[in-house]
């Protein structure tokens, strides 16, 4: 009798966050950089550009690994407000667009949408969906995000501030299924989707 061999898992992303998200699972996995640009199209709308980035890059992966299992995921932040369009952030990058990005989610909700891909190229296998993260900003003085950018330097997160660290302290109700999803990778439906690709989860 030969035992089934746990197949083989890549995560298309080179984020610390992510690595350290799906670590939690104890799989053995790698991580690859899957070189895709993260720009949005013309027109393009934040959950089409989140499904499209998270595609792309489980894709590029697939393609060169083709008997893996490939996770790619994307996250698209995006910040409502009753009197203005949708505004999509980006990672703030600099202290100053920081700054910037807190001041203008001061006091309003911002839509965490994060898209996740798992596929396998040799036989066109694919999982898609996305979760919806809704984060309400308290209103915060710039002196608070100020002292905060200072402490915690989030300029690589998308929305600017680490709902896992000292950014939690900013605001004042988040409405998620996942609490895993804010951070970069929806755990949840994750673990079942990789539990019907076969891998073992408790």
């Amino acid at each position: 009798m030969f035992l089934k061999s746990t197949p083989k898992l890549v995560l298309a992303s080179t984020s610390p966050y992510r690595r350290a998200l799906l670590e939690r699972f104890g799989l053995a996995f790698t991580s690859a950089a899957p070189g895709v640009e993260e720009t949005r199209q013309t027109d393009e709308a934040p959950l089409a550009m989140a499904c499209r980035l998270a595609r792309a890059k489980a894709q590029q992966i697939a393609a060169q690994q083709t008997e893996a299992w490939v996770i790619g995921s994307d996250q698209v932040a995006v910040l409502r407000g009753p009197d203005s369009a949708p505004e999509i952030l980006g990672k703030p990058g600099t202290r100053a667009n920081c700054i910037k990005q807190l001041q203008d989610c001061s006091g309003r909700m911002v839509e965490f949408l994060t898209a996740v891909a798992v596929l396998r190229h040799a036989d066109g296998a694919q999982f898609e969906f996305v979760d919806t993260t809704r984060v309400q900003f308290r209103p915060l003085t710039r002196e608070t995000i100020e002292r905060y950018v200072e402490l915690e330097s989030p300029l690589d997160c998308a929305g600017g501030f680490k709902s896992e660290g000292l950014g939690i302290s900013l605001v004042e109700s988040i409405e998620s299924t996942d609490p895993s999803a804010l951070i970069g990778l929806p755990l949840i439906r994750l673990a079942a989707i990789l539990r019907s690709a076969g891998f073992q989860l408790p």
